[in-house]
């Protein structure tokens, strides 16, 4: 077990007004598909006496070039997660064992044209989609499958029926 800490995070689960959820494949796993993994939800650190609130709309803008989004819900919880022993000492810049999650639900108020995976110079993203939320979790690389599942339960009022 990791000595290191957890880096607070936060995370977007954003929805359009179908009801369907935007999923993200990372850049730096493009040939990752279904069970294997790949997609995610945008999510990035708080920055030291940031809000959670103003984090989450920051790293939306940051991670697919808009913020145009009203958050509509919150997971009561912090949700953690460990990185594989493989990643441990190398990914969140080694500094991390894993990640401390405050999650909320948003409605996207924007087009898909907004939407701009392209802004960032080292963008993490390569393809985006909307999904139901439903597929979340079979979506996910398998460490992160345990907090969409959680997702997928807390966030279902948001959903498409």
């Amino acid at each position: 077990m990791s000595t290191l800490p957890y880096r607070p995070n936060v995370g977007a689960a954003l929805f359009n007004r179908a009801g369907l959820v935007f999923v993200a494949r990372r850049a730096d796993l493009p040939n990752a598909e279904g069970p294997a993994g790949g997609w995610q939800l945008p999510q990035g650190g708080i920055d030291e006496g940031e809000d959670p609130r103003g984090a989450v709309l920051r790293e939306l803008a940051e991670e697919i070039g808009t913020d145009r989004a009203e958050i509509i819900g919150e997971h009561p919880d912090w949700l953690t997660y460990d990185l594989p022993p493989h990643l441990i000492g190398l990914a969140l810049k080694g500094r991390y064992r894993g990640q401390r999650q405050r999650w909320f639900a948003l409605r996207f108020i924007g087009t898909d044209g907004d939407i701009r995976l392209d802004l960032d110079p080292h963008p993490e993203f390569d393809a985006w989609r909307w999904a139901d939320l439903a597929e979340l979790p079979a979506l996910a690389v398998d460490f992160k499958r345990p907090i969409y599942q959680v997702l997928a339960a807390s966030f279902a009022r948001f959903a498409a029926p």
